[in-house]
């Protein structure tokens, strides 16, 4: 049986009312030739795997089996399924986990306690995923879309433009993969349990919904449904698409919701965040507090520090000013030291101005933390990697 095609499954990663206009989201030029992954076990419904499986002459407990290897052991390598018919292992492996995404390198970083990998997809495209380890948690950033499209002038990836929607596939692929590392002890600290997961890496993933909240359910869902991630342990985050959140709100799953705000004013995010003359500081700010009334889980607050740009005390005074108009503790800001792309603009804040920031945010009773930056020794913006392959591939005049 040949690899089974994906469907209408995967979004074209459009915002409708964008693509055309002052709205319209910024495409790579090599769009419109992408095709769509092979469909993996993930992308299937339970009835559409057992159909599968019928075709294949597999009873259904062996889909349970193939999905409890997927899962709780964390392996595609269907030869190693002892328990698995020997005939029919080749043909499993090809319908049920086609290869989607292949290492393409890895950059090593904070003494191994941080791995970024590069990634091919089926279709040529990178995307990025990094791996971090802390005293208390294993943390995995991954990729929902191959390149951004909303644009944001200092973001590497927002630079790339966007190319496509991921698969739930091409997403859960990242955790497997990442997951199987820590448990053999392929970092450094030793073996151990991937233990958190944020949607913070290439792309905007409320403009890949459908396949996005499938890989949440599938991470949350306890094996052999799924990898047994805790939903409290998964952050989404946007940069302030509002009828997503609003989406969200709905399914309610307790996720972890992050606003990329960078910018207390209208005037200031207009430029910063070119989504915000769609859906304004105002409209974000009141769906994220909607979502902290309906879940009662602390939003968290991202705002790169950009020098001379939104890092001075008027902004942080502002800041205080907008968040705390909603009420007491609903909000944890993340001051983010830029890390810069190379020849941009944009370049990162004086530790002085850091300091600042954060001391008027705690004058003001709101909770803010400093973000950890890791891999400031290698490619650590994210699309930086990517970016620069990309680049490399590019035809010559």
């Amino acid at each position: 049986m040949p690899t089974i095609m994906n469907d209408d499954r995967v979004e074209t990663g459009i915002t409708p009312g964008a693509e055309q206009g002052g709205f319209r989201d910024v495409l790579a030029a090599n769009h419109a030739r992408r095709g769509k992954p092979p469909l993996h076990l993930v992308d299937m419904s339970m009835q559409e795997r057992t159909e599968i499986a019928q075709r294949l002459g597999l009873p259904k407990f062996r889909v349970s089996q193939l999905a409890n290897h997927y899962f709780n052991r964390l392996s595609t390598d269907t030869d190693t399924f002892s328990d698995f018919p020997l005939t029919m292992r080749q043909q499993a492996a090809e319908v049920f986990f086609p290869r989607l995404i292949e290492a393409v390198t890895q950059q090593v970083a904070d003494n191994g306690m941080t791995i970024k990998t590069l990634w091919k997809l089926f279709d040529g495209a990178r995307i990025e995923s990094v791996l971090m380890r802390y005293p208390k948690r294993t943390t995995l950033c991954i990729s929902s879309q191959v390149g951004c499209g909303m644009g944001c002038p200092f973001c590497a990836t927002g630079q790339l433009g966007l190319t496509r929607n991921m698969s739930t596939g091409e997403i859960l692929e990242q955790v497997r993969i990442a997951a199987a590392m820590v448990r053999d002890g392929q970092m450094a600290g030793g073996p151990g349990r991937l233990s958190n997961v944020v949607f913070m890496g290439m792309g905007e993933p409320m403009g890949n919904y459908k396949s996005v909240l499938s890989a949440i359910r599938q991470m949350s869902a306890q094996p052999p449904e799924g990898f047994g991630i805790s939903a409290r342990n998964i952050t989404v985050s946007t940069v302030g698409v509002v009828p997503g959140i609003r989406k969200l709100i709905a399914e309610k799953i307790p996720v972890r919701l992050a606003v990329s705000l960078h910018a207390p004013s209208d005037t200031l995010r207009d430029e910063l965040v070119p989504m915000n003359r769609r859906f304004n500081t105002e409209q974000v700010l009141d769906a994220a507090h909607d979502y902290y009334v309906a879940s009662k889980r602390r939003v968290s607050i991202e705002y790169a520090l950009m020098r001379g740009i939104n890092d001075q005390a008027e902004h942080a005074h502002l800041l205080a000013k907008r968040l705390n108009h909603y009420g007491d503790n609903w909000v944890h800001v993340n001051p983010i030291p830029l890390n810069p792309i190379e020849g941009s603009p944009w370049t990162a804040s004086e530790p002085e101005d850091e300091r600042q920031f954060l001391n008027i945010l705690h004058k003001a009773g709101i909770a803010a933390t400093l973000r950890d930056t890791r891999g400031s020794d290698i490619d650590g913006a994210c699309g930086q990697l990517a970016a620069k392959t990309t680049t490399k591939q590019q035809p010559q005049d």
